[in-house]
Formats: C-alpha cells, sequence, structure tokens
C-alpha cells in the first residue's frame, strides 16, 4: 500500500508540503534551517549558561523554570533535543520545554550536545552525562529535587535518554527517577519490518536516511562491536532502568525497535506505559502539534511526565 494512502488525513499535507530530507547532501542545510520561533510564555523563565560538556569542553545548556517560583525544590528534567544525531539545537525545542514546566511544575535543562561526523560517538552521550552529572551537583542553584529528575527526549533524543539511563546505571551515577525515550533512535542494525517499510521520501524519515545517519554517528565503529551506549537496543538487560514512558508513530521506521524496546523493559521488571498512533510518521506531533492526532499525544506524554514527577498530584485527563 501507497505510504501517502495511510497517513492519517489531519497530518497528511505536511506530508505533501515539507521539502524531502535526504542525507548527507541536505545535513547543512537542515542545519542552517530556522526554527519557527516560539513566543516566550510569561509563566516560564528562560536562561542560558555554559557548562562543562563531556571531554571538558564547554556545552551550552538553556534553562526553563517557572516565572514566578519560590525557594521550593523543583521536580526537574534534563532534555535532548532530537535530529538523528546529526542536527537540531535546544532552540527548536522551545515550546515542548515550556510545557513541561506550566504543566508539570518542574525546571527542564535543555542540552546542546555535540553533534555528529565531526563529532561521533560517544561525544553526544558523554556531553549529555555531563549534563546530568551537573544537575545532580548544582541541585542548590537550580532548586531542584535531585530525588525527582527525569530524562526525555524525541528520536534521536529519546535514543540518547535512553543510553543515558543505562550509563547512569552502570556508572552508579545520579538516579534518574523516569525516562521519557519518545520514539527513540535506538537500533543501528536497521533489520526491523518497519525500517524495511518505511522508505518514503515523503516520510519526514525514512530507512535511507536512518541507515546514513547511524553511520556518521558510529563512524569507522559502525561494522565492529556497537556499545549499548550508542544503540541502546543492543542492552543485554534492562534491569534497574527508570519507569519509562514511550510512543511512535505506526508509520515511523522506529515503531518495530520501540515495540521490543516496551516488551524487553516489561520483561525485565521496569514499569513501561506505551502508546501507538495509527497514520502517524515520525515526529508527527512535532510538525502538527495542532491536530487531533499530535494534541493528544503531547498531552500523553507531558501527562505522563507530571504524574511521574508530581506523584501526589491528581492528574485531570
Amino acid at each position: 500500500m501507497d505510504f501517502m494512502s495511510r497517513v492519517a488525513e489531519e497530518i497528511r499535507e505536511i506530508c505533501e508540503v515539507f521539502p524531502p530530507f535526504k542525507l548527507p547532501e541536505g545535513l547543512e542545510a537542515a542545519r542552517q534551517a530556522a526554527f519557527v520561533p516560539v513566543e516566550t510564555s510569561p509563566y516560564v523563565r528562560i536562561n542560558q549558561l555554559s557548562i562543562q560538556g563531556g571531554d571538558k569542553q564547554r556545552m551550552l545548556v538553556k534553562i526553563y523554570e517557572p516565572s514566578n517560583r519560590n525557594e521550593e525544590a523543583l521536580p526537574a528534567v534534563l532534555f535532548i533535543h532530537g535530529g538523528g544525531y546529526v542536527t537540531g539545537h535546544p532552540d527548536g525545542s522551545d515550546a515542548i520545554c515550556q510545557a513541561f514546566v506550566k504543566e508539570a511544575e518542574c525546571v527542564v535543562v535543555s542540552v546542546d550536545y555535540r553533534l555528529a561526523p565531526e563529532h561521533r560517538y560517544p561525544c553526544a552521550i558523554e556531553d549529555c552525562y555531563a549534563a546530568l552529572l551537573w544537575m545532580h551537583e548544582s541541585y542548590e542553584e537550580l532548586k531542584i529535587d535531585r530525588s525527582r529528575i527525569a530524562v526525555a527526549g524525541q528520536s534521536a533524543g529519546g535514543g540518547l535518554t535512553a543510553a543515558l539511563s543505562l550509563l547512569a546505571r552502570d556508572r552508579n551515577g545520579p538516579k534518574i527517577a523516569f525516562q521519557m525515550p519518545l520514539y527513540p533512535m535506538i537500533d543501528d542494525r536497521n533489520t526491523s519490518p518497519s525500517s524495511y517499510e518505511i522508505t518514503d521520501e515523503r516520510a519526514i524519515w525514512n530507512r535511507g536516511n536512518n541507515l546514513e545517519a547511524w553511520r556518521m554517528y558510529l563512524g569507522k565503529n559502525i561494522n565492529g562491536e556497537i556499545s549499548p551506549y550508542a544503540a541502546p537496543a543492543r542492552a543485554k538487560n534492562y534491569s534497574g532502568l527508570p519507569p519509562t514512558y514511550t510512543c511512535v508513530g505506526q508509520l515511523d521506521p522506529f515503531r518495530d525497535e520501540t515495540i521490543e524496546y516496551v516488551s524487553r523493559l516489561a520483561k525485565d521488571g521496569v514499569d513501561v506505559e506505551f502508546q501507538i498512533y495509527p497514520g502517524a510518521y515520525h515526529g508527527f506531533e512535532l510538525l502538527n502539534p495542532t491536530s487531533d492526532l499530535g494534541s493528544t499525544a503531547i498531552h500523553n506524554y507531558i501527562q505522563a511526565l507530571k504524574k511521574a514527577l508530581n506523584p501526589k498530584v491528581k492528574i485531570m485527563k
């Protein structure tokens, strides 16, 4: 069946007008493309800091917090943007980070990790781990509750979220209370049925781009032994990971690796909640946030985050 005929009608137009993105030739254009401006909410204060990232490199973080907050320690989220490990910037996540602050009454730290191919694995995950350590050590300055730190991200950011949870567990690092790897990019092998199924250039993200992005991220190591901190689907054991929420579109090349991930988390004793959206392609809610499908997905994962960070608060459906 033709890809476009399977896309939900309310989100089909974006696929028809969105310029097809193809790696590697489209990388620089994607990096230079302007982000859609997002109005700063009067309820959210945004600051930028330079902190020490992996390999002692300086790294930008954007901090979002309630503008009218008091001295009470709030839960916190380390947010990791998407972009196939090769593109993206925290500025592109202003809308969702502000939504987290307003709805979940939390502090969000959004990290500007290094990108491939200039900075291959493990640069990105080490930057994210450095940001997690910084949040944990700076809890008094940030006025956050170290027992309620979550990690969240979309696509490659979801992959780094899953990898960071593994790395923090295995290094006996800061305890992560909740992880939210949304439609995560976690398997470099690209052998799942959905990986072969989603090949159309109009699919926002497809098999061709995914193969190239993994090559750019892993470099010469792609044909060698791949670390689970690069590709979390390769981990042998998920026990001891934090409670998890994730979702994926039915027409996302990551559909089956996400389903497998969810199944293995549950088998290893991790509490996990999962939703799949029919007729939805990769990143559908970001490109169609006001559609019924997109707004439902955003509402559902924000509510999951809110519930995890504020377990005593009654959640309104």
